[in-house]
């Protein structure tokens, strides 16, 4: 029987989106059929997609990194040379600082959002946006309560975050607005008081997210290689507390987990879909700084792809998953609602298919060719070119209210 701490692991997300797929596939879910005789165009789409930015394939992972470096520029690795920084833990450090906070800070900003970087004066939008901008809100101190060593974050700093500052740094008016501004500056404030409650996780010398770096190198076996779902099983311990009141079940805080009908068993977790998109999502992001000190990270596929709109957004608009109800493109949706977490399943469980399809026509493996990759190349990619190519605002192809805590 399964235990309601089994859902924060990514084994039972992948379970149970591929029960819901299985479903589908059997025609028994009430807001989606699935049809994946069109999967093979989605491989084939990804695969060209992936082509024209990576000719070579030689793709790098999905994660935060990836808009830190937006316009082709190394930020952290400029950010490193000109702060001195050697010391591999000081390095890690400071990238799990700017990681974390940067994730957390990453919902969707909304279609109207821009931010002109001063240093190049390029102006970027959506997820390059809200990283550039808060990696400038890093390199300015913003989130250090020591002005003579901004290159971090502190407890106490982000305990009295407020939603104004986060404007600022986020250059956002009345003519430039940001969906889920307050959202995203309470996640920041539960983040600072989760870092001071809990020095066995994140250090007892400097109360700081980074400190989390320590724990996942304690956490390596005996032939010192971290493993990605275990990085995972520590962010879920480590950030559940912070994420706004949703499933609590049996004193367990349950994050981005969700009711679905469909999903009985004969215990306690009955009905219940986990995600954890955006704990898997920092995961992802806190992966690079480990290998780029010379941790060899395994298991990077015991991960799941990220239940998210380009990636959902992919096998709606490619006409893999039809929403059974009529007008379903044109309400607005909430979170909860069953069908946008029928839509997350299907998107979690259709991503593995993709990803094996994928391989097999480019005659690689899981190895040479990871999930993360396969996001990045990839499907993430994908999802916002068919969404330009449909939609002249490249939004998703359904509504959804956020908070700045899901999407």
């Amino acid at each position: 029987m399964a235990s309601i701490p089994s859902l924060l692991t990514a084994s039972a997300v992948r379970e149970r989106a591929d029960r819901l797929l299985e479903l589908g596939i059997a025609g028994k879910l009430d807001h989606f059929t699935v049809d994946l005789t069109k999967l093979p165009a989605v491989a084939d789409y990804v695969i060209e997609t992936a082509r024209e930015t990576y000719p070579d394939l030689a793709i790098p992972f999905h994660s935060r990194w990836r808009h830190f470096e937006a316009g082709q520029i190394d930020r952290f690795g400029g950010l490193v040379d000109a702060a001195g920084i050697t010391d591999p833990l000081v390095f890690g450090r400071a990238a799990y600082d700017l990681a974390i906070v940067s994730v957390l800070l990453d919902a969707g900003a909304g279609p109207d959002w821009r931010y002109r970087e001063a240093a190049t004066g390029e102006t970027f939008s959506r997820s390059e946006g809200l990283g550039v901008a808060s990696f400038a809100m890093f390199t300015s101190g913003l989130f250090s309560q020591d002005p003579a060593d901004p290159l971090r974050a502190d407890a106490a700093a982000l305990a009295v975050l407020e939603a104004s500052e986060l404007a600022e740094g986020f250059q956002v008016t009345p003519e430039n607005p940001m969906v889920g501004l307050e959202g995203r500056a309470k996640l920041l404030n539960a983040l600072g008081r989760v870092v001071a409650d809990r020095a066995d996780l994140f250090g007892t010398g400097e109360a700081r997210p980074g400190g989390l770096f320590d724990t996942v190198l304690a956490s390596a076996d005996e032939d010192g290689r971290v493993s990605a779902p275990k990085i995972l099983e520590l962010v879920l311990e480590a950030f559940g507390p912070i994420w706004p009141s949703r499933l609590l079940r049996d004193g367990v805080a349950l994050g981005d987990t969700w009711e679905h009908r469909k999903l009985t068993t004969d215990d306690a977790t009955s009905g219940l879909m986990p995600f954890h998109k955006l704990s898997q999502w920092l995961t992802y992001s806190l992966i690079e700084p480990l290998i780029w000190t010379g941790v060899e990270v395994v298991d990077l596929d015991g991960l799941t792809g990220l239940p998210e709109y380009r990636n959902g957004g992919l096998f709606l608009d490619l006409g893999v998953l039809v929403p059974k109800e009529a007008g379903a493109t044109k309400r607005r949706w909430k979170a909860e609602d069953e069908f946008i977490v029928e839509w997350r399943a299907l998107t979690v469980a259709l991503l593995d298919r993709t990803a094996a399809l994928i391989r097999e026509k480019l005659g690689m493996d899981a190895e040479e060719l990871p999930l993360a990759k396969i996001l990045e190349g990839g499907t993430w990619s994908a999802g916002r070119r068919i969404a330009k190519e449909k939609r002249a605002d490249g939004g998703p192809p359904l509504l959804i209210e956020s908070d700045g805590t899901v999407f």
